[in-house]
């Protein structure tokens, strides 16, 4: 037998081993940082864009941006902070139709399956040619055929209240910014996994990516809510932009289905017919697509998550703002003149700034 000295060091010897191992875990859980212009961008921009923003968003909380898949900025406007999660709003949105793309991906439904197939007891006896008619794909492209939102607040049973809601619009044809039909989805997710979709998607995608375990509203019946309520800390909205920068890939593994990020992202309906417009440039599975070739999840108040394809970029920011459109603006005017296709050469003196500026921000509300 070990004598009691013996086990005492081994103890003490696995207790340093864990101590040695829990930093380089940890580390390996944040994003790689580098200098903006390491990665072609310059931070005299990145500062003009902090301040400008600083002065005319009323009011920020937090920015990030990355290239080639690292950190060159990152601001948060007092009292917001790195550790804090923030509400996304409708930015939840993005979330759920992946966790609907890794249940397509499981063989757990398909998006042409009819909604009304899922839930047979809250469905009208009788429902409507529509109704019937409707489709996981009407719900992702917010087409599910309605006219105006149901509230679903009037009720206890929220599938209920949307199955009796009515459907004047053949699905598909329709584009009708729906906050109800995401929550479906989430249903839906529920109703073949047997998880919400905030536990559906913790060993799928939050572990995966080093997120902890997040907040997500739920309905009465202990639905997560699907088109809002989800509350995440800005690298964690990063990270699940630069996953879908990268097709779907973290770590040379597949975590989403690359063809599943393809259609999520791209035009599947259109929205509008005004070319100067972020809101008209078609609409994916749950998110937006805007000018200058971007695509972007984006929640009321001004949560977005911007990805920019054509530079390798991903932005986001966290707000409390009536504008999100200027907001939005921002990015354009300010940050796309900012990449360049090769490195720069290194500015400590832009650098520092980039620093203090960002380390000295306070939020008006």
């Amino acid at each position: 037998m070990k004598s009691n000295s013996m086990r005492s060091f081994h103890t003490l010897l696995l207790f340093t081993l864990l101590l040695l191992i829990t930093p380089i875990f940890a580390s390996a859980q944040s994003l790689p940082r580098a200098t903006p212009e390491s990665q072609g961008v310059s931070s005299s921009a990145i500062v003009d864009f902090i301040l400008t923003a600083d002065q005319t968003v009323d009011s920020m909380h937090s920015f990030m941006l990355l290239r080639n898949g690292k950190v060159l900025a990152e601001a948060w406007w007092a009292p917001e902070s790195p550790d804090k999660p923030h509400i996304l709003w409708s930015l939840s949105k993005s979330f759920t139709s992946t966790a609907v793309g890794l249940a397509v991906s499981d063989g757990k439904l398909s998006i042409d399956d009819r909604v009304v197939s899922f839930f047979p007891n809250e469905a009208p006896n009788d429902p409507s040619p529509n109704l019937a008619a409707m489709r996981v794909r009407d719900l992702l492209t917010m087409t599910a055929g309605h006219q105006t939102e149901v509230n679903l607040r009037r009720s206890n049973d929220w599938v209920r209240g949307f199955l009796n809601h009515e459907v004047p619009h053949k699905p598909g044809t329709h584009f009708q910014y729906n906050t109800p039909a995401t929550f479906m989805q989430s249903a839906i997710v529920q109703k073949v996994t047997g998880q919400t979709v905030r536990d559906y998607l913790d060993s799928r995608l939050f572990q995966p990516l080093g997120i902890e375990t997040p907040t997500w509203n739920e309905s009465p019946n202990g639905i997560s809510i699907g088109g809002y309520g989800l509350y995440l800390r800005t690298e964690d909205i990063a990270k699940f932009g630069q996953l879908f920068l990268q097709q779907g890939i973290w770590q040379e593994k597949q975590i989403v289905p690359s063809d599943w990020v393809k259609m999520a992202t791209s035009k599947q309906v259109s929205n509008g017919t005004n070319p100067n417009s972020d809101w008209n440039q078609g609409y994916g599975f749950q998110f937006w697509r805007c000018r200058h070739n971007a695509i972007r999840g984006d929640g009321m108040a001004g949560q977005f998550c911007i990805l920019l394809p054509d530079h390798n970029a991903v932005v986001v920011m966290t707000a409390n703002t009536r504008d999100m459109g200027a907001e939005l603006n921002l990015v354009w005017d300010k940050l796309l003149p900012a990449f360049h296709d090769n490195p720069l050469p290194e500015n400590s003196a832009d650098q520092t700034k980039l620093k203090a500026v960002s380390a000295n921000l306070k939020a008006s509300r």
